[in-house]
């Protein structure tokens, strides 16, 4: 597969905008809108037909298989792109399979089969949403673990996997912003299906992979007559593509690898719990309300692809592990503070929001990296296998990581924070006024100083990754 340039790397970061666009609406929007229990103001606008179209009990199950299936299905997907082989590559025809049956089932998930329900809704509408919400789940997992795979291929150094992991971390939150904060601003001027279908425009993202990528054909003859006719490069690293067996079992073993899902876990525990609760947070516990949550809310995301800037130069100056520590603690610290900004301890509400606001910009200097990470450390691992080894199947990394997050994620979101948020209101300092929600900072923290300590033990090969040499003004490789 063709490198791409620095400038091209900048626009191939913003592919996955239109993707991730779509899983937001559909996760925070879609299935929370087919019924109307929780909501109070413009019910008509946030849900389908102003009526409960499903059955909440049956409902709830389907939503959790499917997102069982999305994480699962990470694994034989990924197989699966790291080795089919057709005429165009292996690459952009799952990208487009991907595409193409996302949106399928995007629309379907749209599309209302039985109008006229009860107040218990319609099993029949249960069944065909769950099943194509499972449906939407897994193409999106096959286009975006695909994506993510030929991050190693494009690159040809740690600096350029970096700064495209940069690049699709500050897309990631400005998908976040537009989705939780742009969305619910102008909710009242259209229903959520309406607001549903203006977001396909970012779908237009997904073209720039197409343009971008020179793929060769993985077929068999081509391949072999690629070779005759090219015999020159008879002595570069012959690729091995396992197949799905094989490939977790590389994975697996791949000690580097595994030291990272442990520190990752670690991290994801946190940081799912912070994204799941931080508004609940800032709500029932801090005491804030409407446009002072707002403000919170800006100032921890609002800084962050400047401070995704200033994690780039800390990772060229003093390499990944530095970088990664550095925003662990720095997030830690922003988390602690939080902890501080509850009504029992300043009972005043602005000298509160202010506090909460240092906080939240403390926070800002970490949120970002942690989004990086997660696109960095797979591909390099990827990379060096490839290099050393010949063996080619990056995107079971992302695959196998992938499967690791949602199973922390359901652990944390699912169990803890659930049950958490169910621990009545004490007199302590913790547990006033809104009980176990006001733990919610308290056990991201830990999650962030558990991942601290454990990246001391972050392998050699990751420690300066993306570190400049500048002897030289040679990447180091």
């Amino acid at each position: 597969m063709n490198k791409l340039t620095k400038k091209q790397l900048t626009w191939y970061g913003l592919s996955g905008m239109g993707p991730n666009m779509l899983n937001l609406m559909v996760g925070s929007y879609l299935c929370d809108a087919l019924m109307t229990k929780g909501f109070i103001e413009d019910i008509e606008h946030w849900t389908y037909l102003n009526k409960t179209l499903v059955v909440v009990a049956v409902w709830s199950i389907l939503v959790t298989i499917a997102k069982i299936i999305d994480g699962i299905a990470d694994v034989p997907l990924g197989a699966w792109t790291d080795k089919l082989k057709s005429k165009w590559g292996k690459r952009r025809p799952a990208m487009l399979i991907g595409i193409i049956v996302m949106l399928i089932a995007y629309f379907a998930f749209l599309f209302v089969p039985v109008k006229n329900v009860g107040e218990n809704g319609s099993l029949f509408n249960t069944i065909y949403f769950g099943v194509f919400l499972a449906v939407f789940y897994s193409a999106y997992t096959l286009l975006m673990v695909t994506y993510y795979a030929t991050f190693s291929e494009v690159t040809d150094n740690q600096v350029d996997r970096v700064y495209l992991s940069n690049i699709k971390s500050t897309v990631d939150i400005i998908y976040f912003v537009l989705g939780y904060a742009a969305i619910p601003a102008v909710i009242g001027l259209a229903n959520i299906r309406v607001l549903s279908l203006i977001v396909l425009v970012f779908m237009a993202s997904m073209l720039i992979p197409f343009v971008l990528l020179k793929e060769r054909s993985t077929l068999d003859k081509d391949v072999e007559a690629y070779k005759n006719e090219h015999p020159e490069e008879e002595n570069e690293i012959k690729e091995i593509e396992p197949g799905m067996i094989e490939s977790i079992k590389y994975t697996v073993k791949n000690k580097d690898f595994m030291i990272w899902m442990i520190i990752y876990a670690a991290l994801q525990f946190g940081l799912s719990m912070f994204l799941t609760g931080f508004n609940v947070y800032y709500s029932g516990t801090m005491g804030l309300s409407g446009i002072k949550i707002t403000l919170c809310n800006v100032a921890g995301f609002g800084p962050l692809p400047l401070t995704l800037i200033l994690f780039n130069k800390i990772v060229n100056k003093k390499g990944f592990k530095f970088g990664y520590q550095y925003s662990l603690l720095i997030f830690s610290i922003g988390m602690i503070l939080a902890l501080f900004c509850r009504p029992n301890f300043m009972p005043n509400e602005n000298v509160r929001l202010t506090f909460a606001i240092i906080g939240n910009l403390i926070c800002s200097f970490g949120i970002g990296s942690f989004f990086s990470v997660s696109y960095t450390v797979p591909s390099q691992i990827a990379a060096d296998e490839r290099e050393k080894t010949g063996i080619s199947h990056p995107a079971m990394y992302f695959a196998i990581q992938g499967l690791v997050e949602a199973i922390v994620s359901a652990i944390a979101t699912g169990i803890i924070w659930v049950n958490l948020k169910n621990i009545p209101a004490r007199g302590n300092f913790l547990l006033y006024p809104a009980g176990g929600s006001g733990l919610l900072f308290l056990f991201v923290a830990i999650g962030c100083i558990l991942s601290l300590i454990l990246s001391v033990f972050l392998p050699k090969s990751l420690t300066n990754v993306g570190k400049i040499v500048k002897d030289d003004e040679v990447t180091t490789k």
